[in-house]
This record gives C-alpha cells, sequence and structure tokens, in this order.
C-alpha cells in the first residue's frame, strides 16, 4: 500500500486534529502514514505523497509552527518534482483571507514542481462546527487518486 506524510501547521489545534483523524483512516484502511507537526523540510521525503493540512491565522498568514518549513520550500534549488500532495485548509469566512495558508502553500509546492492530487480542500468553520467532517468526507475521493 503507499505511503501518506501528513503534514499538519496550527495555532490553535484544529489542524493537527483533522490531520491526526485522517491519519487515523488511511491507517486503518492500509495505507502507511507518517505524521508531522510543523516540521522542516529536511524531516520529510523528498518524494511520494504528502497531505499538507493547516489552518489559517492573523490576515491570511500560515501558522507560525509551520512557517520555517514554507520558508524552506521557497528556497532557490528547492526541487519537489517527485513529490504529490493534497492540500486542506482550515479558515473562517468572515476574513477576507479565508484559507490564505492553504492557498500560498499550495502555490509555493506548485512553483516547486510538486503535482497536487485532486481539488483542494477549504474548510470553513463558519459552516462546520467540526472541520474532521468534511476532511472525512474528502478524503474518500481523494485516496482513490493515489
Amino acid at each position: 500500500m503507499k505511503k501518506v506524510t501528513l503534514i499538519s501547521g496550527s495555532t490553535m489545534g484544529s489542524a493537527e486534529y483533522v490531520a491526526e483523524h485522517l491519519e487515523e483512516i488511511l491507517s486503518k484502511e492500509g495505507f502507511e502514514t507518517d505524521l508531522h507537526h510543523g516540521p522542516s523540510l529536511n524531516d520529510l521525503p523528498q518524494e511520494g505523497i504528502w497531505l499538507v493540512i493547516t489552518s489559517t491565522h492573523g490576515a491570511g498568514e500560515i501558522p507560525d509552527n509551520l512557517q520555517p518549513f514554507a520558508d524552506e520550500i521557497s528556497a532557490d534549488g528547492i526541487d519537489l518534482s517527485k513529490v504529490s500532495f493534497g492540500a486542506v485548509g482550515i479558515g473562517s469566512s468572515e476574513y477576507d483571507t479565508f484559507c490564505g495558508a492553504i492557498r500560498t502553500l499550495d502555490q509555493k509546492l506548485i512553483e516547486k514542481g510538486a503535482v497536487r492530487l485532486g481539488d483542494r480542500l477549504e474548510i470553513d468553520i463558519q459552516e462546520h462546527d467540526i472541520p474532521e467532517d468534511p476532511a472525512e468526507e474528502w478524503l474518500t475521493t481523494w485516496k482513490n487518486l493515489l
């Protein structure tokens, strides 16, 4: 079965909870998983499948625990062309910068050659009290792309 490296960035813990929930589902279905909360690029395989889950804080900003990772993938010479990824964002539509963090990371990954599998999921906490629910629903389709 395929290996999925889950990467989460969170300020208040919502993205961590979603990442842990998705990891549990993938593991039960036979996928090999590796979960990282706020990793550095050196902690991750430079090939294979990544699942990036992040909340947005402030004015569309990447959470502090994931900002170093975002800076690292932006550096010159980084080649992520052997990475395929899924993208899940959590935010509030009350803000103009709704899900700004996952949109930024999605763009950075694509600029470095990574290929997004399927559609990016943007979870609005104004519509979903429990962000794990829409993430689980999205995962049922996304995992079929692996």
